[in-house]
């Protein structure tokens, strides 16, 4: 009761929240553009369970976090895999969704999910971590409130991506600018960033190109194919 009581608890609770609203923004781009090719109520469910294995991974994440940053080449592998990821949901967008897209979908769904939510946390858990102040309990409740906050934006950017196609173009070089910007954060690079630094917005903007390049192309290829 005393911990409820305290002021400095509900403005850690506040600052938990208000950090995961700023961050949660690219972890429900990559959600929507994950999901949107499922059915409906499967859609539903990639985004529930997606989102929620996403924000337990953040809690367990924030143990470790700090020590896995020191780990050289992590972030390079790390922002590689983003790569990837957004150039395989941006080829999704212009291939037919048949029966075999969607048995088995929605594992496909949450395994991106949390895969794409792993790499992307590793800086974002240090931010939550630092407004928790060692409470565990204050980092667990002010992470499990953020789920929903997850679960309506993905929502809605599903809901946007269907009206406005363009967005899933613009989600997808999202993905890759993350993915660039976290190699450029590697523990390795760091020395060679503090004398240039370029580095980081060219990694990013070279990121975005490669994942609408890459997407693009494999889309074609997989047009092609089926032709």
């Amino acid at each position: 009761m005393d911990m409820l009581q305290s002021t400095d608890f509900w403005l850690g609770l506040l600052m938990i929240i208000w950090i995961n609203i700023i961050l949660s923004g690219d972890n429900a781009v990559v959600i929507a553009l994950a999901a949107r090719g499922l059915p409906p109520e499967q859609q539903k469910k990639a985004i529930f369970w997606g989102s929620g294995a996403a924000v337990v991974l953040r809690v367990v994440l924030t143990v470790v976090a700090a020590k896995l940053l020191e780990l050289p080449y992590l972030q390079i592998i790390g922002g590689l895999l983003l790569l990837w990821i957004g150039a395989q949901l941006l080829s999704e967008e212009d291939e037919e969704e048949g029966e075999a897209h969607e048995g088995g979908g929605l594992m496909a769904a949450v395994r991106t999910i949390l895969i794409a939510d792993l790499v992307m946390s590793l800086d974002n858990v240090i931010a939550v971590a630092a407004a928790a102040k060692g409470n565990d309990v204050l980092l667990i409740i002010g992470l499990a409130i953020s789920i929903p906050l997850v679960i309506f934006g993905s929502t809605l950017m599903i809901k946007l991506m269907e009206r406005y196609p363009v967005i899933v173009l613009l989600g997808a070089a999202l993905i890759g600018w993350v993915g660039g910007e976290t190699i450029a954060h590697d523990v390795a690079l760091r020395e060679f960033k503090e004398a240039n630094s370029w580095l980081g917005l060219a990694c990013a903007a070279a990121g975005a190109l490669i994942v609408i390049g890459w997407g693009k192309l494999s889309a074609r290829k997989a047009q092609r194919h089926d032709d």
